[in-house]
Parts: structure tokens; C-alpha cells; sequence
């Protein structure tokens, strides 16, 4: 229905998705609140207009998001040509975070802040989103198995530099 057009439809999407959506693009976008917003913003404009696009019905939240990992690096790339006072303002974070904050999450949120954003897409698809091996290469275009050795990789040198901060 909401692919004809419905919007009653599609605000039942929105109302299921959107969480698993700001989720995810949030930890791609390293925790930048503004640049998750305009992700999941933009995420959903796009799924209005391309909705009946969708081959598979059931599929949706798969493709809903790939949509917002999609838009959440783009911006990210749009972000890497702004002014270099956002660099600063980034270096400043990370020599002085936040005093209220446990250890355990500074270093985590430390080590997120150093991967790739597609590094971040592939952690935040498997463990902000929950999907599977079979979701996560369904959604970047890999297979199963890649997702697995690739998640394997990224978790241990993510656990190797945790023991060394």
C-alpha cells in the first residue's frame, strides 16, 4: 500500500523502522547526531519515491537500511570537504571526552571514531541493526560468507586495539 502511494502505509513504516534506521546510520556516522539525522532524513525521501522499486515486499527492512547506510556515507564524503574547523573541533573531542562517560564506552566510541565509515556500516549492519551474515551481504552485495571473514577481521584488530588504549 504504501508503495501505491498510501501515506496511513507509510507512516506504519516509519513508525516500525525508523529506530533500527537512526540506529544504524548514527553508528556510521560516528555518533554525529546531526549527520544522522540528515541520514535518516534523507533515507526516508528516497524510500517514498523509489518504494515501488522494492521487488520483495518482505525485504524491506533490509532495504530500508541499505538506503540510510547508503546516505549516511555519502554525507560522510560531502563532510570530508567542509572546513577545517570541523577536523579540529573532531581532534578536540577525542583528547577531551566527555567526563560523565564510562571508560569502557570512550574506548569504544575512540575506536569506532578511527574505522572507515564502511568498516562502521559492516559493525553497525550486524550489531546496531541485528542482521545476519546473509541480511549484511544482501544489503552491501556480498555473500554470506565474506560478511563473516570480514566481520572477523575488523572485530579482532578492534579487539587488539582496545587492549592496547
Amino acid at each position: 500500500l504504501a508503495a501505491a502511494g498510501d501515506k496511513v502505509a507509510f507512516t506504519r513504516l516509519v513508525e516500525a523502522f525508523h529506530p533500527d534506521m537512526a540506529r544504524l546510520a548514527f553508528f556510521v556516522c560516528g555518533g554525529n547526531r546531526e549527520l544522522t539525522e540528515d541520514a535518516v532524513q534523507s533515507a526516508w525521501t528516497i524510500a517514498w519515491s523509489r518504494l515501488r522499486t522494492l521487488r520483495d515486499p518482505q525485504r524491506i527492512r533490509a532495504w530500508l537500511l541499505s538506503v540510510t547506510a547508503n546516505e549516511a556515507r555519502q554525507l560522510l564524503r560531502q563532510q570530508r570537504h567542509g572546513a577545517a574547523v570541523r577536523l579540529e573541533y573532531a581532534e578536540e573531542r577525542l583528547r577531551a571526552p566527555d567526563s560523565f562517560a564510562s571508560p569502557a564506552a570512550l574506548d569504544v566510541a575512540n575506536v569506532l571514531a578511527r574505522l572507515k565509515p564502511e568498516e562502521r556500516t559492516l559493525v553497525g549492519l550486524r550489531y546496531a541493526a541485528g542482521l545476519d551474515s546473509a541480511e549484511i551481504g544482501a544489503v552491501l552485495g556480498m555473500s554470506a560468507s565474506g560478511v563473516r571473514s570480514r566481520l572477523d577481521r575488523l572485530l579482532d584488530r578492534l579487539r587488539a586495539e582496545l587492549e592496547h588504549d
